[in-house]
């Protein structure tokens, strides 16, 4: 009898983790998808203002907007030291300045475009999720390497503002697809298995604005490498 309790209270306690961890990680997509809806509503009214105009003649005003979420990731948005309210307000500035920068590609492309490349996106984001979640193999090997990764593409992405090299922007964009792909399935297994009901609700809440951010940007990242393939098949 009193091993049947123990085998039940393990099964019990099992029930509770699928269910608290199930609730973390519905709550991660829905602040990631969140924070991309928020992004595509102020591109699209922006881009349909004059703003869009402004951004688009005074380059330095762009690279300003464009590199501010940077800055605010890099400044502002410290889970060490933050509450999980503030680390809310910060993404959601993110998302606005991304969507600020991002109005300017409604003068570049085609809104189909823009449709097919988003929907490429999100069906590439949903398989190297359900990859990196459902995966037995570690992952953990990649991530030092995909962030490298990362600052090797933003220093080329800079250099070639100034080069404007189509050649490069290729080979950027390839690369960023395939580092942001093993990015998005290792920040999943990652945010998966860093979850623990014990750390209690804040902790928890604040990894998940983390992880919420790291997801974001993954896809956002995605979308725009893809849209630059998709416009070249257009022209």
């Amino acid at each position: 009898m009193i091993g049947d309790r123990q085998t039940t209270s393990v099964k019990a306690q099992g029930t509770a983790y699928d269910a608290g961890l199930r609730k973390h990680m519905i709550g991660i997509y829905n602040r990631m998808s969140l924070g991309v809806l928020v992004t595509g509503l102020v591109a699209f009214f922006t881009a349909n203002s004059g703003l869009v105009e402004v951004l688009a003649s005074n380059q330095m005003l762009f690279l300003i907007i464009a590199f501010a979420p940077l800055a605010v990731i890099l400044f502002g948005f410290n889970p060490q030291k933050m509450e999980a309210s503030k680390l809310r307000i910060s993404f959601f500035v993110i998302s606005v300045l991304y969507g600020l920068s991002f109005s300017t590609i409604f003068l570049v492309f085609a809104g189909t475009d823009i449709a097919r490349a988003f929907f490429l996106a999100a069906a590439a984001f949903a398989g190297l999720s359900l990859f990196g979640y459902t995966t037995k193999k570690n992952l953990d090997g990649m991530g030092s390497f995909l962030i490298m990764g990362v600052w090797g593409l933003i220093v080329l992405s800079i250099v070639n503002i100034f080069m404007q090299s189509s050649l490069m922007m290729n080979v950027v964009s390839a690369a960023g697809i395939l580092i942001f792909s093993g990015l998005t399935a290792w920040e999943t297994q990652r945010m998966k298995e860093s979850y623990h009901a014990s750390y209690g609700e804040e902790a928890n809440s604040r990894m998940g604005w983390v992880a919420a951010l790291n997801l974001y940007i993954s896809f956002i990242a995605l979308f725009q490498y893809i849209l630059h393939f998709v416009g070249m098949a257009r022209d």
